[in-house]
């Protein structure tokens, strides 16, 4: 994996996206047709809101964890991280739309990024996918893991 090669160079370009209006049920069809792992939420104009990912369709299936609590000096508190992680768990579980389920704080990338640049995001964040934007925010593709993989397979 060269580091000088461009995002634009290895990214998915026919890109499958979701809508935040469309139905869960819909959009497990759809990630599970085109076998894909996340899909890039848009607006009318193509511009990135989300990123919906297979792992936020499984919690609604799993089980939740409640949160842990603390007794110190006669009050109860909850461990800050737990409550947290159940509120978000608690919320797609609760979710009916694309829109609910989705991650608002998915990580993008730009078109000039590098390869080195992609798998250090994905490294230090621990995600799987990238939708590239341009400079307005719209989608014009998609990285994962697996390109970086088929990358790094040609380079050999």
């Amino acid at each position: 994996m060269p580091a000088e090669t461009l995002v634009r160079d290895v990214m998915t370009t026919n890109v499958a996206t979701l809508r935040p209006e469309q139905s869960i049920a819909e959009a497990a069809d759809v990630l599970a047709e085109r076998r894909v792992g996340a899909m890039p939420v848009i607006d009318d104009a193509g511009v990135f809101l989300g990123l919906l990912r297979d792992e936020d369709l499984i919690v609604s299936e799993a089980r939740i964890h409640v949160p842990t609590f603390i007794t110190f000096l006669g009050a109860t508190i909850p461990l800050p991280n737990s409550m947290h992680h159940f509120e978000e768990d608690l919320h797609k579980v609760a979710g009916a739309s694309v829109g609910e389920v989705m991650d608002t704080d998915a990580h993008t990338i730009g078109v000039d990024a590098t390869l080195e640049d992609v798998a250090t995001l994905m490294h230090d964040r621990e995600v799987t996918h990238l939708p590239v934007v341009d400079a307005a925010g719209r989608v014009v593709g998609i990285i994962a893991r697996g390109d970086l993989v088929r990358d790094i397979a040609r380079s050999t």
